[in-house]
């Protein structure tokens, strides 16, 4: 049976037009919407009003918004149209929106008394494409930059898709080579380095010279008069592995050196060989370490592989915080299930019905879980970590606090779509509140209560990472400390253990369901 309000709304819709459509049309465009009410078209009208006060009301934000600092609509519109050539699309949308509104106007008034000749999907068209359009502006939707600037990204991307070089790595142990030199040249200049048997070493000729130097000209320019230039032979060297020259100079400050600009590096030969001219770098050293000759120490230095491989350091690290979020997230779901359990009945309004102040427990109960519910888990664990420091009890905290009230609300609109038959039944043998729910309620809602718990279960899994992105403990604190280090790799470690344990447990979850539901 249909209700007494949509049958008075047929009937309206069924009249004549209060106005002629030219005055529909004059209208509508002194107020959008007010010829297509006078056309019986009620709800059109007040659907294209609002809509108008709303667009009306994101323009002129977005223009003022885009000229701060400019006064007056003409300086602000002009400004807006230079900086951002979108606004020009924007109001040529707006001024064919206004138009059509018009135009509408008059076609409802004509139309009026022959509701099957309107066509309320014109509506939704123009109003999809205005606030598509202001959108793409709020937005600042780029495309242009999306596509030509995804080669420079795509780098760091392959590192987080597939990151598995960065879970192995090899012991390494660090092999230096060394040859000692003198400034200025004496009679007592360094003797050559010795040959060593098993030990990397290097043997540089002269082993004495004069560093690079800097000479200030008139014109306020830097000359460098370059110093000795040194013949380095490397010895011992782990073949086809990188090796840096660094030096040491004599206030024992150790720094690469540069050829040209840039690190000097040289690769040895199959013998472990190599050798290389080097310019005695500038260096500014205090005169108290000049006295009687500077000793300068020049190093050959070569990172090489020893032993087998083992897991990485950062591997280990997500591994472990995974498991953290895991329980995380299933003692969250624990703790949340138990809490939640007895506000779920006295939000249940088929249960606190029968007296006025059962429904007031009722009003109070449902109000209290939509406040909570309505505040992010991530709002809630920065609260946490404000009364119990960072770490996973915070995220704990959190995510009990936002599954009561979600959990809560789920329950108990379970528990108000269960049979009434058993209730009534139950309650007529005498039965009071608490025997009633026993018999009669829990036995319907053990499925969907199964059901909805291992739903909240995997949310509070996946939202464990998140709330690890304030310090509330998890894979989630570490994928934030990867990413700001532009640690690209390890930051695709913690997301590819993320994507398994979901869907792991999705699998587990749809298992759990199929036995239990």
């Amino acid at each position: 049976m249909k209700s007494k309000k949509s049958q008075i709304y047929k009937e309206a819709s069924t009249l004549p037009s209060i106005v002629p459509p030219w005055l529909a049309a004059v209208l509508s465009a002194i107020v959008p919407g007010l010829g297509q009410a006078l056309a019986r078209a009620i709800q059109r009208g007040l659907v294209i009003f609002f809509s108008f006060i709303s667009i009306v009301g994101l323009l002129i934000w977005r223009f003022t918004d885009a000229a701060p600092r400019d006064e007056g609509a003409f300086d602000i519109i002009r400004k807006a149209f230079r900086l951002e050539p979108i606004f020009v699309l924007i109001s040529i949308v707006f001024v064919i929106f206004y138009i059509w509104i018009i135009i509408d106007a008059y076609q409802m008034a004509k139309i009026a008394g022959k509701p099957e000749k309107r066509k309320p999907i014109v509506v939704m068209v123009f109003l999809i494409l205005v606030f598509f359009v202001i959108g793409w502006q709020i937005g600042q939707i780029d495309v242009y930059a999306f596509v030509t600037k995804f080669g420079d990204a795509f780098p760091a991307i392959s590192r987080v898709l597939w990151p598995w070089e960065r879970a192995i790595t090899y012991p390494e142990e660090m092999w230096m080579g060394t040859a000692a030199l003198e400034t200025p040249c004496d009679d007592t200049q360094p003797p050559p380095t010795e040959p060593l048997d098993d030990k990397p070493y290097l043997i540089v000729d002269p082993t004495c010279g004069i560093p690079s130097i800097q000479v200030d000209q008139e014109d306020n320019s830097i000359e460098v008069i370059p110093g000795t230039t040194i013949h380095v032979e490397g010895y011992n060297f782990t073949p086809d592995k990188e090796v840096e020259i660094w030096w040491k100079d004599p206030a024992i400050s150790q720094f690469r050196h540069r050829e040209g600009g840039d690190i000097l590096r040289v690769i040895p030969d199959e013998k472990g060989y190599f050798e290389t001219e080097i310019t005695w770098p500038y260096r500014l050293i205090p005169d108290s370490y000049l006295e009687g000759g500077a000793n300068w120490e020049l190093q050959g230095r070569q990172v090489t592989t020893i032993g087998d491989w083992e897991f990485s350091a950062e591997l280990k690290m997500a591994i472990e915080k995974m498991i953290e979020t895991i329980f995380i997230g299933m003692m969250a779901t624990f703790f949340g299930i138990i809490l939640a359990l007895p506000f779920s009945f006295l939000a249940a309004r088929n249960l606190m019905r029968t007296n006025a102040f059962t429904l007031g427990i009722y009003y109070l109960v449902r109000g209290v879980l939509n406040i909570i519910r309505s505040i992010e888990p991530l709002i809630w664990a920065i609260i946490a970590i404000i009364i119990v420091g960072l770490g996973p009890f915070a995220g704990i905290l959190a995510l009990v606090v936002h599954s009561i009230a979600a959990l809560g609300k789920l329950y108990s609109e379970a528990i108000e779509s269960i049979d009434p038959g058993p209730i009534e039944a139950v309650t007529a043998t005498g039965a009071n509140w608490l025997q009633t729910i026993m018999y009669g309620v829990i036995p319907q809602i053990i499925p969907p209560f199964v059901s909805f718990t291992i739903y909240r279960w995997d949310i509070n899994i996946r939202m464990s990472t998140v709330i690890g992105l304030v310090g509330g403990g998890g894979i989630g604190y570490l994928l934030t400390q990867w990413i700001r280090m532009l640690d690209y790799s390890a930051a695709g470690i913690a997301v590819w253990f993320i994507a398994i344990t979901v869907a792991l447990l999705d699998y587990i979850s749809a298992e759990i369901r199929e036995r239990f539901v």
